[in-house]
């Protein structure tokens, strides 16, 4: 990153919106019962500095005209009965009994054609859920877990194994299929409070990525955490650091993505600070547009703050830079063991 130019917002075209809540109707295109509520927030605005992007029917016959009839006592009719919206004026006939050939023509799911998760704790605060849906091969879902969603795909007999950092002792997690089918997971994390978690999360290809500068570190040296970090770069890390995950996978129809930054607190032998920032590279797909991401922060008592991020991307001769938004996260503060 160190041949790409930076762009420092200190706050931003950039829109921040505080609250608390699992609402994500926004991000997630699923059926309105599969959706949880975790978008609610209360907005504020700061100002960046950076310059706005700018971007005849055929005629009717006469009716046949009205011949005054003889005045008749009305019919007594039965009052409709409103249910819901349904308007009944008199009982329906009897219907015959279920046939089996009609059960089975039925919109019931096909026998083994259920769909199951199992969650199981892991050491380092992570659960392993195991997704299996034998008739969803090769399938979108999308996987919540107390206000983080992100979409990942079945393998060819309907199977998703995941490894996530938990953002709850007491996790739960749901498994939605576009067509509606799904399953619910639960946990227990006995490890959650020895680590400090931050998640960012975004709809399509926005190009976001979660930084960590530990104890003073500088980009591109050893504290600089990030997702791109390879295997053989993390080796290089310091015994105890921290670690960007990212969840989602790219290739999904209608993206969904996840990256969250964590560091065991509860095993610090440093005392100090971590940095956080927030980047979103400018490329071909979002120049010049509004695009928007959210930030979760795992506090107390299984409770996720949610901020909500807007910002307007500079047009697209600035393709391959990136915009660094500061002060979005307070630092971490680590006390030493």
């Amino acid at each position: 990153m160190s041949k790409l130019r930076l762009i420092a917002l200190a706050g931003g075209t950039l829109v921040c919106a505080l609250g608390i809540g699992y609402a994500m109707q926004r991000f997630v295109p699923l059926p309105a019962a599969s959706l949880p509520a975790n978008r609610m927030a209360e907005a504020s605005a700061s100002d960046t500095g950076l310059p706005s992007v700018q971007r005849g029917a055929a005629p009717v016959a006469p009716a046949d005209p009205v011949v005054p009839q003889p005045l008749k006592a009305p019919a007594r009719a039965a009052e409709p009965l409103e249910i819901g919206k349904i308007a009944l004026t008199s009982a329906p006939p009897p219907e015959a009994p279920a046939t089996a050939a009609d059960v089975a023509g039925s919109d019931a799911p096909a026998s083994g054609c259920e769909v199951t998760a199992e969650a199981m704790a892991r050491p380092g605060a992570l659960v392993e859920l195991v997704v299996h849906a034998p008739c969803m091969a090769a399938s979108r879902v999308v996987i919540h877990h107390h206000g983080m969603f992100f979409a990942e795909l079945t393998d060819d007999d309907g199977r998703l194994e995941l490894v996530i950092p938990a953002l709850a002792e007491k996790a739960v997690f749901i498994a939605a299929f576009d067509n509606g089918d799904g399953a619910v997971a639960l946990t227990q994390v006995p490890d959650i409070n020895d680590f400090d978690r931050i998640a960012l999360q975004w709809a399509g290809a926005e190009g976001f990525q979660l930084h960590a500068r530990e104890f003073g570190a500088t980009y591109g040296q050893p504290g600089h955490i990030w997702s791109g970090l390879s295997a053989a770069e993390l080796k290089q890390e310091p015994a105890l650091h921290g670690a960007v995950v990212r969840l989602g996978a790219p290739m999904a129809l209608a993206p969904l993505t996840a990256e969250v930054y964590s560091f065991p607190a509860g095993q610090s032998d440093r005392a100090g600070s971590i940095a956080l920032t927030v980047e979103a590279e400018i490329t071909a797909q979002n120049c010049g547009r509004d695009i928007s991401a959210q930030l979760l922060e795992r506090q107390a008592e299984d409770r996720v703050k949610t901020r909500e991020l807007e910002l307007s991307v500079p047009d697209c001769d600035a393709i391959g830079d990136f915009l660094v938004l500061n002060n979005l996260l307070d630092d971490l503060k680590i006390a030493a063991k």
